[in-house]
């Protein structure tokens, strides 16, 4: 019997996101290399330990603005719909293919607000370019870069 392409669409499938993403993908390989668990002692003077409403937890938060400045997504609320719809992105953040994607606005307020006046961003974006060198991801002699905000 044959089906529609709109009857296929409404399938259920079983599958591993991990499968979806290729091996050689460079968010593996950053994956593989970078530890991202330095970013919660960088941020921790930021957050409220008992604030009843959970917020984005840290290392998603930047490793979205990470994505954002890795493939050239300016706009934070492109950013947003990328993540919904590229798995690599997804896996790369540990979000399954039904999770909910932060919305850009919570990029927008903690970028605008909870970050305002500090060196967070530059002291993370330091720390990963002295990770990526020590496993040889990243070489040259000058390195530029602009302010987040």
């Amino acid at each position: 019997m044959l089906c529609s392409e709109k009857e296929k669409q409404q399938n259920y499938e079983f599958v591993l996101i991990e499968e979806l993403v290729p091996q050689d993908h460079l968010l593996r390989i950053i994956d593989k290399y970078i530890d991202f668990s330095f970013i919660i002692e960088k941020v921790r003077p930021y957050y409220c330990e008992d604030n009843a409403h959970p917020s984005i937890e840290p290392i998603m938060l930047f490793k979205m603005i990470f994505i954002g400045y890795l493939y050239g997504i300016r706009s934070e609320r492109q950013l947003e719909r990328e993540i919904q719809t590229n798995i690599a992105y997804r896996w790369f953040l540990g979000l399954n293919l039904t999770d909910r994607v932060p919305d850009h606005t919570t990029i927008s307020w903690n970028r605008r607000n909870r970050f305002k006046n500090t060196t967070v961003f530059q002291d993370i974006f330091d720390e990963m370019v002295k990770i990526a060198i020590r496993h040889r991801m990243v070489g040259g002699r000058v390195l530029i870069t602009t302010p987040l905000i």
